[in-house]
């Protein structure tokens, strides 16, 4: 009798589990927004959890899908989420009605990731100071001030170079050197030597951070996905104590180190001492902790070499397939030396037109992020459609998807950086491109990635040639396991010295 009465009540605890995960699964279905079936426990996300797909390439699919729906209802867990497939929206949701969408949605998991109180994933009230205080670093002004910083990197990076002739490289990981040592110096004013040093501490902090190890996945996936079990229970067992531990302490005493010696060096760190030395601007609810000011110089430190070193990999890589463009961009270096005696000149590589194409076609075709999110602030209707949802709502916008629509760019799967000239820009929507976001919160140092970029590939292509070899992966298969969209098998070029 008494294994009759237990055996009933696990069915019927498993009954209840089952309900409460599928009760809201007919949310969209009133709404009358199409998308895929839910299936419990995981609604739409088990490709994810089980690493089919990451978070990326399941929006394109679930875009390429629905693409001729304005939107697109799907389901993490059991919470409705939404995607948005429509460009007027999508440009209402990041401009017109931002104030609306000014939360990125992002849960932040203060107790366990200190350091994800960031400008990324802040909420509106803090993110709205923050923006305000960092954008004066990010003005032309101030990075032409900081261009001979990004030259001394260069110059590494061509020592570094001048050793190197007829080898097979992973060209992630010299431009990944190259721009840890220009964020170093430029977000804590140190020399990270991660060209001249394999064991560079900085360097060795930066591949921690990505590394896509069964600790870091379970981070990230229960932390997204499950964030209540998360923030009770495992994110106790998977927190990353050395780097927090490392940025929270390299900025305390960077800042203390540059107030006792009053050292002012005008860069991101200098504005975020001004901005601790200044507490009175600040709102009273609003409190200047160490861990929030760790927290902005660690998503500079991280975005700004990882995203930026990736970006210079895809477009080597793209540009050993096709010799052609590789040939021309290199004709353009070489008239850009001349014009400056062989010297580089800030406003002359800001101008490099034929660069800036390459470098955005290598952005449709690769976005470092492949997707962007929101959150409703309340409840909202979208235009042209008789679907209100409820505040609290969040949204994603499947960049690779829209990157990669043939109706926007034919034969996507070609690199072409003519579908970035003046004419062909004008004739697309603006909501077709979208790497740094758009509206008042995108990318806050998308014009110092632009100048890192330029200045690496100038460097790399100015005495060197890169061409595929026998490990290149001609596929370029993505990982799966993490966020950010990155070759599965690294890239592989051989680089050779330019006969001069």
């Amino acid at each position: 009798m008494f294994s009759i009465e237990l055996m009933l009540s696990l069915i019927a605890i498993l009954m209840a589990i089952y309900h409460y995960l599928t009760s809201t699964y007919n949310y969209w279905k009133k709404f009358g927004v199409p998308g895929p079936k839910p299936t419990a426990p995981f609604g739409n996300v088990s490709a994810i959890i089980m690493r089919v797909h990451n978070i990326g390439t399941y929006l394109q699919r679930m875009y390429n899908t629905y693409k001729d729906h304005p939107l697109t209802g799907f389901y993490i867990i059991r919470e409705p989420n939404i995607i948005i497939n429509d460009l007027d929206i999508i440009k209402d949701v990041l401009v017109k009605d931002f104030s609306k969408f000014s939360d990125r949605g992002q849960i932040i998991h203060e107790k366990h990731e200190p350091l994800s109180l960031h400008l990324f994933n802040l909420e509106p009230k803090r993110w709205r100071l923050m923006r305000k205080k960092l954008t004066p670093i990010f003005t032309s002004s101030k990075l032409k001030n900081m261009f001979y910083l990004l030259m001394e990197c260069g110059k590494q990076m061509e020592n570094y170079l001048d050793k190197i002739d007829d080898e097979i490289v992973d060209m992630r990981e010299i431009p990944a050197r190259f721009t840890t040592d220009v964020v170093g110096v430029c977000a804590f004013g140190l020399e990270a030597n991660a060209l001249q040093d394999e064991k560079s501490l900085l360097r060795i902090i930066g591949k921690r951070i990505f590394d896509l190890n069964l600790k870091s996945l379970m981070r990230f996936i229960c932390g997204l996905f499950l964030p209540s079990l998360y923030s009770n229970f495992i994110g106790y067992f998977t927190r990353d104590n050395l780097v927090d531990n490392f940025i929270t302490g390299l900025t305390k005493d960077a800042m203390e180190y540059r107030k006792n010696k009053n050292i002012n060096r005008g860069d991101f760190m200098d504005l975020l001492l001004a901005l601790k030395n200044q507490p009175t601007e600040l709102n009273d609810d609003i409190e200047l902790t160490d861990k929030l000011l760790a927290a902005q110089v660690f998503v500079f430190f991280a975005a700004g070499f990882e995203t930026s070193s990736t970006t210079i990999g895809n477009a080597l890589y793209e540009m050993a397939m096709n010799p052609s463009v590789q040939s021309k961009l290199r004709t353009e270096i070489n008239d850009e030396l001349k014009r400056t005696n062989g010297q580089y000149d800030y406003d002359g590589i800001k101008n490099m037109q034929y660069m800036h194409k390459i470098i955005q076609e290598t952005l449709r075709k690769y976005p470092p992020l492949p997707f962007i999110t929101r959150r409703t602030g309340m409840p909202y209707k979208f235009a042209g459609t008789n679907i209100t949802i409820p505040a609290n709502v969040r949204v994603w916008i499947p960049l690779l998807g829209i990157h990669r629509n043939p109706n926007y760019y034919p034969k996507p799967e070609v690199f072409d950086p003519e579908r970035f000239s003046e004419e062909n820009i004008e004739s697309r929507h603006e909501m077709t491109f979208l790497p740094f976001g758009k509206g008042s919160r995108n990318c806050i140092g998308g014009r110092f990635a632009y100048m890192q970029m330029k200045v690496g590939l100038m460097k790399i292509l100015e005495n060197h040639v890169v061409e595929v070899c026998e490990k290149t992966d001609d596929l370029y298969e993505i990982d799966l396991r993490g966020i950010l969209l990155v070759p599965k098998n690294g890239i592989f070029l051989r680089i050779k010295k330019v006969s001069n």
